[in-house]
């Protein structure tokens, strides 16, 4: 009697089941498995928090008393209210750099091939992500709100409008952290998706109306400020925090004088477009 010996099947990656709560949950579970590691390494959120603080002290001491303010012209206080704005979206969009530098870290390490063999939602893995750096960057603006009152920043539009202007800066960190998240899958090294990640912000966040008015620019500049998706949410936090000098007029341009608006819309086109991008790439990378 003969035996016939078949062979064995060729291992195939798990398929994912599909669906809006397979994603959410795969999301979740990535999420949370970033948490712990942050809170396991607490370094990381401490010296997240250090930098903005220090931008706080600094720019609120040292350019205070010779800056002027269309309204208000130059005075301490009304500068250091003027500030504050700038200060939070700076720090909620620097958390690009942190995105990147730990998307490209988990690709150096192989855990991006793990994650790609198992039965999980296509995007689960960079949505998870995204949002354990959403809550952390929350953190640092849970602090840094506590600082800024130290010195001298108030709220003056009430609880709502503040939660509003906060949830505004948020939706635009979350948003960058997806530039960051295609930053750190088309790079070698987590240092690399480091210096990527910062090497463009600076400008970002420099030509805007976070730090001066626009009016103090070169006439050129000044549309690139009015136009920035930053500036947007800056003005947009000063108008709901009530930050704003009593004779201060907004420029022309249409995102300056819809900034709540202009916010909403340049922070979903942000998601949209490099969320697409970098859950394509995460697909191809290797």
């Amino acid at each position: 009697m003969s035996t016939t010996t078949g062979s064995a099947p060729a291992t195939r990656a798990p398929r994912a089941g599909g669906g809006i709560g397979q994603s959410v949950t795969d999301s979740l579970t990535i999420a949370k498995r970033n948490l712990l590691r942050m809170m396991r390494i607490p370094e990381m959120v401490i010296f997240g928090l250090i930098q903005p603080v220090m931008f706080v002290v600094l720019f609120s001491y040292v350019f205070g008393g010779s800056i002027s303010i269309p309204g208000a012209g130059v005075d301490a206080g009304a500068y250091r209210e003027f500030l504050m704005a700038g200060i939070f979206a700076q720090t909620v969009t620097f958390a690009t750099a942190g995105a990147g530098a730990g998307i490209a870290e988990d690709m150096h390490k192989g855990l991006i091939d793990r994650f790609r063999s198992l039965p999980m939602a296509r995007g689960a893995v960079l949505t998870g992500r995204t949002l354990a750096d959403l809550v952390q960057t929350a953190l640092t603006l849970v602090v840094l709100a506590v600082v800024a009152t130290i010195v001298g920043w108030r709220a003056h539009e009430g609880v709502l409008k503040a939660l509003a202007g906060f949830g505004l800066l948020l939706l635009l960190g979350y948003a960058f952290t997806w530039i960051g998240a295609l930053i750190g899958l088309s790079v070698r090294t987590p240092e690399a998706a480091t210096s990527g990640g910062l090497i463009w912000l600076f400008p970002l966040t420099f030509i805007s109306i976070a730090f001066v008015p626009s009016e103090n620019m070169p006439s050129f500049l000044q549309h690139v400020a009015e136009w920035n998706p930053f500036s947007a949410t800056v003005l947009a936090a000063r108008e709901l925090f009530g930050n704003l000098p009593p004779g201060y007029q907004a420029p022309d341009a249409w995102p300056m004088q819809n900034p709540v608006l202009a916010s909403l819309l340049w922070s979903a086109l942000i998601i949209a477009f490099f969320r697409t991008l970098a859950v394509r790439k995460y697909r191809s990378a290797a």
